[in-house]
């Protein structure tokens, strides 16, 4: 896996924190640098944390399941990706907290990083080298997720469902991708 698929695949993973990050910025009256660093911090270091802990776990089940890892793949990232696409389409209000507490922040970057556990789990399939990607993940969250906490103070949730869509659609691709290179389709 080339740079710019880990990339694209970082991006498209740290979508759901962009927008988590989007909605902490619209709940702080006075928006100080610490709020973004401690979103960042939290976002990224998960988001780096779950595809080594995947990748953990698919090392030890590769021989397995070898033959179809390529399926394996596409369809996590297939199913991540459209239910991403689905919240992108949901209504509902999100009503965050304005804390940036421990208890307020550990389960959010839980649930904006479960779905890098089961790309984890395609990293080992791929073999992909795990520390530089799971580095390159964690720092491109944490910057997306600073820049989502500004984001969010100055326009809203105005772009929380377009990035859900955005990183939603991007996972597909990559699943599709990675399934056409194993099936020989493309090189």
């Amino acid at each position: 896996m080339g740079l710019l698929e880990l990339f694209i695949i970082a991006v498209g993973l740290s979508m759901d924190a962009f927008a988590v990050a989007i909605c902490k910025g619209l709940s702080v009256r006075t928006l100080r640098p610490r709020h973004a660093l401690i979103t960042g911090l939290y976002f990224g270091g998960f988001q780096a944390l779950m595809p080594l802990a995947g990748y953990l776990l698919g090392v030890r089940f590769q021989a397995l399941i070898t033959s179809v890892d390529h399926w394996i793949a596409f369809v996590l990232l297939a199913l991540i990706g459209g239910n991403m696409i689905r919240e992108s389409r949901e209504t509902d209000e999100e009503n965050l907290s304005d804390s940036f507490s421990f208890g307020t922040m550990l389960p959010l970057a839980i649930a904006t990083s479960i779905d890098a556990l089961a790309v984890g789990v395609t990293f080992a399939f791929l073999k992909v080298q795990i520390a530089p990607a799971v580095s390159f993940i964690g720092v491109t969250t944490f910057v997306l997720s600073c820049i989502g906490v500004k984001v969010g103070h100055v326009f809203g949730v105005k772009y929380k469902s377009r990035a859900e869509l955005f990183g939603g659609v991007v996972l597909i691709l990559m699943g599709c991708k990675i399934l056409l290179e194993h099936l020989g389709v493309i090189g």
